[in-house]
């Protein structure tokens, strides 16, 4: 089974026994922060969780699975987790 977001909303509620609206809130809020963190370029670290970041992919070859043919894909950024720590 894979945690939801809806999955940790109810959990929180049903832990902390807040009302859903504001388990809602409280999850939402602590995506966003972590979200904006990530997208300005900072690494996140939750102890005793996991470390998140961001990783820079270059340009690379590809395949379009579809049509076989060979295609550059672009240099783009991509969340990583370290779940070592």
């Amino acid at each position: 089974m894979s945690l939801t977001k809806a999955n940790l909303i109810d959990s929180v509620s049903r832990e902390m026994t807040f009302h859903r609206s504001y388990s809602t809130h409280i999850v939402e809020s602590l995506l966003e922060i972590i979200k904006h963190k990530l997208e300005s370029g900072e690494d996140v670290l939750i102890s005793g969780f996991g470390k998140f970041c961001v990783k820079d992919k270059k340009e690379r070859k590809g395949r379009n699975p579809q049509t076989a043919s060979d295609m550059k894909l672009r240099s783009r950024r991509v969340p990583c987790s370290d779940s070592s720590l």
